[in-house]
C-alpha cells in the first residue's frame, strides 16, 4: 500500500502510515485536486492545483481531465480519492457537462486502481465547517486554518481540499472504502 511514512512517538507504536487522500473538485474548466496525509486526527497539507482544459472540444477537454488526473496520482501516490458529487443546476446543460467532467475525473481514479468515495457538498461543508449552508469563503478559511496553510488556495483546490478533509474525517470515509457497515442497493453504495 502506498503512503507516507509518518513517524509517531509514542507507546503505541514507533511508526505508522499515513493514508494519503486525493481530493477532486470536478469543472470543466478547471478541476482542483489536493492532497493530503491523514494519520488519526492528524492532516498534512502535500499538494494541491488546478488542472485546466482551455479552450478545446469536449472531448479534448475530457481527455485533459482524465491525463491530469492520471498525471497527479503518478507523482502524488494516494492511496483513496474523494469527488464532490455533482449537485443538479438551474441549467441542465451545465448539469449534463459537470457530470461529465465528474465522469472524466472518477474514470482517471479508477483507471489506476484508486478506490473513490462521493460526498455531497453538504456532506463536505458540514466535515469543513460545521455546518452545510456554509459560504464558499468559508470553506476555504477553514481549509487554510486545518491544514496550517500560509496562504489561501485557488477556489477550486480548496473545494478539492475540503473533499479529501471529509473524507478523512467522515464517518463513513474509510470504513465506506472497506466495505464496512455500506450495503449496496440498486448499484450504489448506502450506509
Amino acid at each position: 500500500m502506498a503512503g507516507a511514512q509518518v513517524k509517531v512517538n509514542g507507546p503505541a507504536a514507533s511508526a505508522s502510515v499515513a493514508t494519503r487522500i486525493l481530493g477532486i473538485d470536478p469543472g470543466l474548466r478547471s478541476t482542483g485536486f489536493g492532497l493530503i496525509d491523514s494519520l488519526g486526527s492528524q492532516l498534512r497539507y502535500v499538494a494541491s492545483g488546478c488542472i485546466k482544459t482551455g479552450e478545446g472540444s469536449l472531448p479534448e477537454r475530457l481527455k485533459i481531465i482524465l491525463d491530469g488526473v492520471r498525471e497527479v496520482i503518478a507523482t502524488y501516490k494516494p492511496d483513496q480519492a474523494a469527488v464532490e458529487i455533482v449537485f443538479v443546476n438551474v441549467n441542465p446543460q451545465s448539469t449534463l457537462l459537470l457530470g461529465q467532467a465528474r465522469g472524466a475525473a472518477i474514470c482517471g481514479a479508477v483507471s489506476c486502481d484508486l478506490p473513490v468515495a462521493e460526498y455531497t457538498a453538504l456532506q463536505v461543508k458540514q466535515a469543513v465547517v460545521g455546518h452545510g449552508k456554509a459560504a464558499k469563503e468559508q470553506v476555504s478559511h477553514m481549509v487554510q486554518r486545518l491544514l496550517s496553510l500560509e496562504g489561501a488556495p485557488s477556489s477550486d483546490a480548496a473545494d478539492a481540499l475540503a473533499c479529501a478533509i471529509c473524507h478523512a474525517h467522515g464517518s463513513s470515509g474509510l470504513a465506506a472504502m472497506a466495505g464496512i457497515g455500506t450495503r449496496r442497493r440498486g448499484g450504489r453504495l448506502s450506509a
